[in-house]
């Protein structure tokens, strides 16, 4: 039994590493599978189906190999198996022989071993593959236990309180944030919001509009500085109680297949059927719910694929509406769509921004003439806070270096 457990045991490891390895190739060929599906309109665009066939082919011929090489070692279990075994009831038929001969053994003894030693035979000679599917078994369930064992960063601290109210306001103090070690996104942002009010954050891409944003909901947490809402830090509020009084509208809001309703009561599961409907009404949504078969009970496809960009927007927004949260954050909410598409959801915008402290982030710098006060950031740093009215008479102003580029290039 110790010969025969010693090449399992090499070989286990062996097995171990090429498990390990088929499994990582065939998670990157369910995802190149997917990501070909749900881009099919790119590839066919760019004319990319030949280089998705030659990267499957390739992921295709690696996995075989893969497979080659888990055969062959699995494969030198069983005749190494068969080859110890034999050798082993050999030597006992040998060694029991001469017990026999030499009076120290009766031959019905000795039979009763040597049944016994058969009866072990077929189970050690099996070793190998059980332990060899075992190894399997263990690679797949180390990569699950891997993702169980993972803890989330942002935690509630002992003891967190639970959101009230916006109070006195938003204040970011001297804030420091980055993604990766020195490389830093916001430096020394200061900012006050106060209740109610409207802030515009304009700027270059990579400018940190919307590290800003993410930042109250405790997406991240910051590096230094403090941000605090009503005098209490973001980090001494429950996360759940926090978040719960934050809506958010994106440029690419997300929809779940099913129907309308359901994404829409996603932000409020419990809420009344006039919930419902003040909320599609003031989201301008009732103006194409009568055009579907089932109204709002209609099945949207997979991301809500069946609806214009526009109607997405407005469903996101009738979703933001019933939250009916203290905070509203619009991330681009406007950018991807026409001017006709706009209009419309710039009304529902309108209708769920009223008493609310709002963020605003947007690159079409028309749409937040209306805000109370206009931050600009530029690498990080806040470099300019006014009125559209201020900001666009300041001389060599950064605002009004966007504003009059942007609308230069529109040809206005």
């Amino acid at each position: 039994m110790a010969i025969a457990i010693t090449p399992v045991t090499f070989i286990r490891k062996k097995i171990k590493s090429v498990s390990n390895a088929t499994m990582v190739v065939g998670g990157n060929m369910t995802t190149n599978f997917n990501e070909t599906f749900a881009g099919n309109k790119i590839i066919t665009a760019y004319n990319l189906q030949e280089n998705q066939n030659q990267k499957f082919e390739n992921q295709i011929r690696t996995q075989f190999s893969l497979a080659m090489a888990l055969t062959k070692r699995v494969g030198w279990m069983s005749p190494i198996m068969y080859f110890i075994c034999s050798i082993g009831i050999a030597i006992v038929m040998n060694y029991g022989n001469s017990l026999i001969l030499s009076g120290e053994m009766t031959a019905g003894a000795f039979a009763s071993f040597v049944t016994s030693l058969l009866l072990l035979y077929k189970p050690t000679k099996s070793l190998g593959l059980t332990l060899t599917s075992l190894q399997n078994t263990f690679v797949a369930m180390a990569r699950v236990f891997e993702l169980f064992d993972l803890m989330p960063e942002i935690v509630n601290v002992n003891n967190p309180k639970k959101f009230q109210n916006i109070g006195s306001g938003i204040r970011f103090s001297h804030v420091n944030f980055e993604y990766e070690e020195n490389q830093p996104v916001l430096r020394d942002f200061s900012l006050d919001v106060s209740p109610n009010e409207t802030i515009a954050l304009v700027g270059n891409s990579g400018g940190g509009k919307s590290t800003v944003v993410n930042l109250i909901p405790r997406f991240y947490d910051i590096k230094s500085g403090s941000i605090t809402i009503n005098g209490t830090e973001l980090k001494d509020y429950d996360l759940v109680s926090l978040r719960n009084n934050i809506s958010f509208v994106f440029q690419d809001n997300y929809l779940f297949t099913g129907t309308l309703r359901e994404n829409i009561l996603m932000g409020k599961p419990d809420a009344t059927e006039a919930e419902i409907e003040k909320s599609v009404k003031l989201a301008h949504l009732d103006e194409f719910l009568d055009t579907l078969p089932e109204g709002i009970d209609t099945v949207v496809g997979e991301r809500g694929a069946s609806l214009s960009g526009g109607q997405r927007q407005r469903v996101a927004i009738a979703r933001a509406i019933i939250k009916n949260a203290p905070i509203v954050i619009l991330d681009e909410a406007t950018s991807a769509l026409d001017n006709e598409s706009e209009a419309v959801v710039q009304k529902a915008l309108d209708n769920l921004i009223k008493n609310k402290t709002v963020f605003v982030i947007a690159h079409r710098l028309s749409t937040i003439n209306n805000a109370d006060r206009i931050a600009v950031l530029q690498e990080g740093v806040l470099v300019e806070l006014g009125t559209h009215d201020e900001l666009i008479n300041k001389p060599n102003g950064k605002y009004r270096h966007l504003y009059e580029m942007q609308f230069s290039t529109a040809g206005v």
